[in-house]
C-alpha cells in the first residue's frame, strides 16, 4: 500500500492532482488508515501511471475516463481506444502543422528588418499588419487542450 506522497513521488503526479483525479473518478476511491490517511494499491500506482502518460501525451481527461472504462473489454468495445489514439495523432499533425507555419512566418519576419534604424523597422510594422502574412496562421482550429485543464 502506497501514501499520496509515495504516489506523487513514483508517478511525478503532484498531491493535489492525485485527488482531483480521484474526484473525477479516474482514480479508486482509496483505502484510509485509522488516522483517515488515503493507502493506494499498486492497482491504484499503475492506474495513475497510466493517467500521468496520456496526459503527457496531451490526451483530454474525457478520452482518458473512456480509456480508463475500456479495461476488460474485448472485441469491438476496443475499437474506441483506437478511434481516440487516432484522433489524437491527428490533433497533433494539425498542431504541427499550424507550428510550421508559423515558424515560417516568424523567420520571415525576423529578416523583414535589414537592422539599421534609420528607418520605420520592417519587424514592428509586420507584427502589425497581419494581412501581409504569407500563410492564414491566424485561423487555428479550437485547441481542447483548455477545456479540460488540471492544475
Amino acid at each position: 500500500m502506497f501514501s499520496i506522497g509515495e504516489m506523487a513521488r513514483r508517478t511525478g503526479v503532484k498531491v493535489p492532482t492525485i485527488r482531483f483525479y480521484e474526484q473525477k473518478g479516474l482514480l479508486p476511491e482509496p483505502e484510509r488508515t485509522a488516522g483517515n490517511q488515503r493507502r493506494y494499491s499498486k492497482a491504484a500506482l499503475g492506474r495513475l501511471g497510466f493517467i500521468r502518460h496520456a496526459r503527457d501525451l496531451g490526451l483530454p481527461l474525457p478520452d482518458i475516463a473512456a480509456l480508463i472504462s475500456l479495461e476488460g473489454a474485448k472485441g469491438d468495445a476496443l475499437d474506441r481506444a483506437h478511434d481516440i489514439a487516432r484522433i489524437q495523432r491527428d490533433a497533433v499533425r494539425r498542431r504541427i502543422a499550424r507550428l510550421q507555419s508559423l515558424e515560417r512566418e516568424l523567420s520571415r519576419i525576423a529578416t523583414a528588418c535589414d537592422g539599421r534604424h534609420d528607418h520605420v523597422c520592417a519587424v514592428l510594422d509586420a507584427f502589425s499588419e497581419h494581412d501581409r502574412c504569407l500563410s492564414d496562421h491566424y485561423a487555428a482550429e479550437p485547441s481542447r487542450d483548455w477545456i479540460n485543464y488540471t492544475p
